[in-house]
């Protein structure tokens, strides 16, 4: 090691320069300032003296003493009210001896050998106590029973014949009152000598006889032994954590544990949340070791599990998105591979769910998903990006490149996704497939006959020409990939889908990536969890199991999970309920910070929001990923005047709630491809709100624009009608300045505002006040024609001026 000096040398062991320069001074070193260099030799030296200043030696290294030394202040009154400060100083001195393992572990034996002979000692004596205790209760016993035979005796001496008074009732009367008195002090005296010398009493557990024949050693030996030394416990703690839950992990009392805290120098409740640290300061202080618990170590424990897949890998079919430009074709391939009709039950003819399918070639199985080309359904397609191994590009030969069919192709190479170019209706007269080829090679997606890597195929949907040669190419293009999967394994998939039914729950559409998933296995999805009741084919006909690159309907959740969310088998239904619920606490503590954030940190900006003018929605649709897009959509929306707020989103039919939550904040409800039940009508008729059906997104998208178009500000538009120009000035008893002019340009009106022009510069701006062609008033006059003109307010007209009319027009305003 280098030489340092003596000031970084402080550094390194975190004392004062002052401090360290004296400790080298004691110890015979040259050193006296801090710029000058220590060598390693006399770092040892420093090091041994040191040592021995703390009671050990080089030759003893297993024993150190510490000295610690606390200055307190202390105020003493004295007289006359004066009182003065003292400081206390403590001095406190410990030495440790580290013995080794041997030595320990015998004296360890050996103290609990002392104990044990200790313990029996004690219960020697106990025994012999008790066993006097109950000689002494015989004995005290039989005197007591002698002195009441004594005392009967003599009151059958005193009650022997006597003249008058022996028979006389009153007499009796007194002897027997007498007698029970006595009777009743004897039997309280014996009771209190009994509780003083730990008698057993009748009915607490004790067994007590009247003449004190009882077993000492029955009453006294139990079946519980005393712990011979205190239990320790490993006490799990996570990053926060309340009194009361942390006193049951150490099996104590909470009581206990806010003493300790009070200890420490903090007062808590019950019920008072605290942080790792202090727990685990807190625990340590009461003699119980601490292992501290991550955040995600629930999902850690879960990764460990899933990443720990074992057996053999097997070839598996490619996953297929379509993506491309709305109206292209997309789904309409996708019917004549399928030999079905998907497209005609779409409204409006175009796509707006992702559709996931498998047809079986003779070459193999493929799987497809379907996704929408609308602008609005943009994460959609990023999302059919991300879960596929093959995109097929569609692009119309009379369209070619469309602005989707440009963002689909930015998805595809952002998820490094080969992509099949499927060039769409050949069959049309103006069909041109090498316009296509040529669009494509400007994006960086060259064809394989001119050096690139991307198949194009020539294909009709509608005749079905090319779709050989298109399940050719993605087969080669799978085959290049060499797909595998492990299917003897815990299924994994993602959330293609999700919807809520009305009579089924919530239902997932879900792609299975590996494994296999079975009817009756819990699965873990998002924040979602449950057992996998049944399972749908994409025809709806129910099936058993689900293995790779298949997708699937599975029922059982217990809410719908978000389209994207990844989807796991576990074999513990407790842990993947415990990791669903610690992943909806963390997205509602995300929510609520953000919300709190927000109104902490846009206060300016939302002071500029209510500005605003809002139009607030209540939004159901059929399925998550519909929502998701028409949330995303309609928030675009809007303009630094007016915006668009989605109160409410969900999936689902309308409810009770939603009418009630649109009523009290002034939404309008939207339902897409769901219908309002009979409360909720009834509630939105009651109260006139205003509720609307749509099948069709771009339906929604417009009539939100022409409603915000609607409550855009007016805006005025100044179209000039005349000019007179002022050739004399008059003056008149009762207008003042009157301004003879001549019309020059266009028509002067009476009603309108005007502009008083001086070289060609706005001097005033105002009204008329009379227009008159000679003595008569007119409402107007036309040009190339004289008047006179009283302005209104103004006296400074002068010849050569111009007098400029113009109106404001409104013009209507869009978004």
């Amino acid at each position: 090691m280098a030489d340092v000096t003596v000031e970084q040398l402080a550094q390194v062991v975190g004392a004062p320069v002052e401090r360290l320069l004296q400790q080298m001074k004691d110890a015979g070193l040259p050193q006296t300032k801090a710029n000058q260099a220590v060598s390693d030799k006399e770092k040892q030296v420093l090091l041994a003296y040191l040592k021995q200043s703390h009671g050990g030696s080089a030759a003893d290294p297993g024993r150190i003493t510490l000295k610690r030394k606390t200055v307190s202040q202390l105020k003493v009154s004295g007289g006359q009210g004066k009182s003065k400060t003292v400081n206390v100083e403590v001095r406190k001195k410990r030495t440790y001896v580290k013995r080794n393992e041997a030595e320990a572990e015998k004296a360890e034996k050996k103290r609990l050998a002392e104990e044990q002979a200790r313990e029996l000692e004690k219960r020697r004596k106990e025994a012999k106590e008790d066993a006097k205790r109950a000689k002494d209760q015989e004995e005290r016993a039989r005197i007591e029973a002698e002195a009441r035979k004594q005392l009967e005796a003599e009151q059958s001496q005193k009650e022997k014949p006597a003249d008058k008074e022996k028979s006389s009732p009153k007499r009796k009367a007194r002897e027997k009152s007498r007698f029970e008195r006595d009777d009743d002090g004897d039997d309280r005296r014996k009771k209190r000598r009994s509780v003083d010398k730990g008698d057993a009493k009748p009915g607490r557990g004790g067994k007590s006889t009247r003449r004190g024949r009882s077993s000492p050693q029955k009453t006294q030996l139990h079946g519980f032994e005393k712990p011979t030394k205190p239990i320790i416990r490993e006490v799990n703690i996570p990053e926060t954590i309340t009194v009361a839950e942390l006193a049951q992990k150490m099996s104590v009392k909470a009581a206990e544990v806010i003493k300790a805290m009070f200890k420490l120098g903090t007062m808590v409740t019950i019920n008072q949340v605290i942080d790792q640290e202090t727990a685990a300061i807190l625990v340590e202080e009461m003699g119980h070791k601490v292992k501290l618990i991550k955040a995600d170590a629930l999902e850690d424990s879960l990764a460990v599990e899933l990443n720990t897949v074992e057996g053999e890998q097997t070839t598996r079919a490619p996953v297929v998105t379509v993506m491309g430009h709305v109206d292209h074709g997309k789904t309409s391939l996708l019917d004549h591979i399928r030999k079905a009709k998907v497209q005609a039950g779409e409204a409006g003819g175009i796509t707006q769910h992702i559709g996931a399918y498998h047809v079986n070639t003779e070459r193999g199985m493929i799987s497809f998903l379907d996704t929408p080309g609308h602008a609005a359904f943009t994460a959609m397609r990023a999302r059919g990006a991300k879960v596929t191994d093959i995109v097929i590009l569609v692009v119309a030969a009379d369209d070619g490149v469309m602005p989707q069919t440009e963002e689909a192709i930015q998805h595809a190479k952002a998820a490094e996704v080969p992509i099949v170019v499927a060039v769409n209706k050949i069959d049309k007269p103006e069909a041109d497939p090498d316009r296509v080829k040529n669009e494509l090679a400007q994006r960086d997606v060259i064809p394989e006959e001119w050096g690139g890597d991307t198949q194009f195929v020539n294909v009709s949907a509608h005749s079905g020409e090319g779709i050989d040669e298109l399940l050719e190419a993605l087969l080669l293009q799978a085959e290049l990939l060499e797909l595998k999967a492990v299917p003897n394994s815990p299924a994994r998939g993602i959330v293609i889908e999700s919807s809520l039914d009305k009579r089924r729950g919530a239902v997932a559409t879900v792609l299975v990536q590996n494994g296999t998933l079975s009817q009756g296995d819990n699965v873990l999805v998002g924040q979602f969890y449950g057992r996998v009741r049944a399972m749908l084919d994409e025809n709806g006909k129910p099936i058993k199991e689900a293995g790779p690159s298949i997708p699937v309907e599975i029922l059982g959740l217990d809410g719908t999970p978000d389209a994207g969310d990844e989807v796991f088998a576990v074999q513990d239904e407790k842990k993947a309920r415990e990791i669903a619920l610690f992943r909806q606490g963390k997205y509602r503590e995300v929510k609520l910070a953000r919300q709190q954030a927000a109104k902490l940190e846009n206060v300016f900006e939302n002071m500029k929001q209510d500005e605003k003018k809002t139009l607030n929605i209540v939004l159901k649709a059929d399925v998550r990923g519909s929502l998701e897009a028409l949330t995303q959509a309609l928030n675009d929306l809007g303009n630094e005047e007016v915006q668009v707020k989605v109160v409410s989103g969900g999936v689902g039919g309308i409810t009770e709630t939603d009418a009630n939550l649109a009523l009290a904040s002034s939404a309008v409800i939207f339902g897409f491809n769901v219908r309002a039940d009979a409360t909720a009508r009834k509630i939105v008729e009651t109260e006139g709100l205003d509720l609307r059906y749509y099948s069709v997104i771009y339906d929604i998208i417009d009539d939100v624009k022409k409603a915000l178009s609607g409550m855009l500000k007016a805006q005025f538009r100044e179209e000039i009608v005349g000019v007179a120009e002022v050739r004399d000035v008059f003056k008149s008893p009762k207008f003042g300045l009157i301004a003879g002019c001549m019309v020059v340009e266009g028509m002067v009106y009476r009603n309108e505002r005007i502009r008083v022009l001086r070289d060609n510069v706005v001097i005033y701006e105002g009204e008329l006040e009379s227009l008159r062609r000679f003595k008569d008033d007119v409402n107007e006059v036309r040009s190339n024609m004289e008047c006179g003109i009283g302005v209104k307010n103004y006296n400074d007209v002068r010849v050569g001026d111009k007098i400029e009319v113009y109106k404001s027009i409104q013009v209507e305003r869009s978004l």
